[in-house]
């Protein structure tokens, strides 16, 4: 018996040395850095192969390259005039295609005889005009740092100068600053914070609604912002959202700490420039842990789910880009007496029920028009919210309870920003934007006090946030740049204004 089953697996070895090394496609779209224009006849070439695998881009800054194979690999992005781009460990895997969108910044001097040195540094920021305390990641690296858990705030704190304000949430603080000085941005706009269980004016919580793969590269500024970014404090994480797969439809299915989720995503037509979606959607791993009956320590289940969503619809290069997105979702908690007991980790007292509830959420629409290769303008509209509702009940003696303190909080907010940016030259580039944010605001609370409802907050109003900026940068070298700008805003609330 044993003599067969030798034969067998020497002849599956055999095979095995001879079976061909599964491959994947890797394709995305190459721009300028200053005018954000796509880049045609790029030469993009994989690094450390023993075969020759390489491609161009096309006129719209397309490319694929086809029968890479699957692990870690290294790209090389090449122009005469263009500093090169060189991405190592990039990550492929066997189901999913790559999609890896790069841009390249041109050289300020005309060389008669060039030296080319390759750039490795994959963490200069997407924003051009920001030069110091600024640095792209990508969504491998929510994933790699150490205790992430595939948060991009929790990743954060392994930069230097910035730390976490308590292990339970993700509240960042950097270089001492307020967590609360922190602005969240996505697809170019101010959103509430994205985090659930979050609460109005905070910008962490334990569970991010951000989605790692829906993320595409991202900044996250430190200080030293751009005029753009004119109402912030302590730090910028300007995110942005992956665009689906416009070749293939593809299904990713997964479980983790975070949450059990199913992501679709494929071409709405077919051709080289088809329309695109992306979607995720994303429910509370702890909630299938208590249907399991699984006890992790507390009696009180945290249950939220979260969606991300991406469309977009390239319309040639005479009519421009548009695109659809969203993300936010529900959490909600309850904290209840009659399931706590000595041996559990209570959260309030035995004598009460604590529910707490919160949803954020944004939509938007943009769209991106070209004049020609270095003067482009975009406006995204938008409209985000976020609420809150608690109520904590007494419970006497009899399991009766009465209501001793209820809030319901709603901020809403619409959003219009309008963006033209200019590159005069490889020297010099001119951006600027304007954006206005009308909030409709609702905030409620009360407690019990001698038999009466008594208000702490009440008010109900509407309000605008106006803000210009126009900002200039200028490279007297390839090591010498000015950066320079002016920012405007004005509250209408209590009509104060800033320089």
């Amino acid at each position: 018996m044993k003599k067969p089953l030798l034969i067998i697996f020497a002849l599956l070895a055999t095979l095995g040395m001879y079976a061909q090394t599964p491959t994947q496609k890797i394709h995305g779209i190459v721009t300028d850095a200053q005018s954000q224009s796509p880049i045609p006849g790029v030469t993009i070439r994989l690094l450390h192969s023993d075969s020759l695998i390489g491609t161009a881009t096309d006129v719209d800054g397309n490319y694929t390259l086809s029968h890479v194979p699957i692990g870690h690999v290294s790209l090389e992005f090449s122009i005469l005039g263009y500093k090169p781009v060189i991405l190592n460990n990039v990550i492929l895997d066997i189901g999913k295609e790559g999609i890896v969108n790069v841009t390249m910044e041109e050289y300020v001097d005309t060389l008669h005889e060039v030296i080319v040195h390759s750039d490795t540094n994959k963490h200069n920021p997407l924003n051009d005009m920001a030069t110091v305390s600024a640095r792209a990641f990508s969504p491998d690296d929510a994933g790699r740092y150490a205790g992430s858990l595939d948060d991009p705030s929790r990743m954060a704190t392994n930069y230097a100068g910035v730390s976490v304000a308590d292990d339970t949430r993700n509240d960042i603080v950097i270089r001492g600053n307020s967590p609360l000085g922190l602005l969240w941005m996505c697809e170019g706009i101010d959103i509430p914070n994205p985090n659930h269980f979050g609460t109005l004016g905070s910008t962490g919580g334990p569970v991010s609604i951000l989605n790692n793969n829906t993320l595409d590269k991202s900044d996250f500024l430190t200080g030293a912002f751009p005029a753009e970014y004119g109402n912030a404090l302590a730090g910028v994480f300007d995110l942005r959202l992956r665009d689906g797969n416009n070749e293939r439809a593809e299904f990713t299915g997964q479980i983790g700490f975070n949450g059990a989720e199913l992501e679709a995503e494929g071409p709405l037509s077919k051709g080289p420039s088809a329309p695109s979606y992306i979607v995720d959607v994303r429910y509370s791993t702890l909630s299938f842990f208590h249907v399991l009956g699984i006890n992790y320590g507390y009696a009180a289940v945290p249950q939220y789910e979260d969606i991300s969503f991406k469309v977009d619809i390239p319309m040639g290069v005479k009519a421009g880009r548009l695109s659809i997105f969203g993300l936010g979702g529900p959490s909600y908690i309850a904290v209840l007496a009659s399931q706590q007991d000595q041996n559990s980790f209570n959260l309030t007292p035995f004598n009460e029920n604590t529910y707490f509830g919160s949803t954020m959420g944004v939509v938007g629409i943009s769209y991106k028009y070209f004049f020609n290769e270095n003067t482009s303008q975009s406006l995204t509209l938008a409209v985000s919210g976020l609420q809150n509702v608690t109520e904590i009940d007494t419970v006497y003696g009899n399991n009766s309870t009465k209501v001793t303190y209820g809030q319901k909080s709603t901020a809403l907010t619409y959003s219009a920003y309008y963006t033209l940016n200019k590159k005069i030259n490889s020297r010099n580039t001119l951006k600027f934007g304007a954006m206005a944010d009308i909030y409709d605001n609702n905030y409620a609370d009360s407690a019990l006090h001698d038999s009466n409802y008594v208000y702490g907050t009440k008010y109900t109003g509407v309000s605008a946030l106006l803000q210009s900026y126009v900002e200039w940068k200028h490279k007297f070298s390839e090591t010498v740049i000015l950066n320079s700008g002016l920012h405007y805003q004005e509250f209408t609330l209590n009509n104060s204004m800033a320089v």
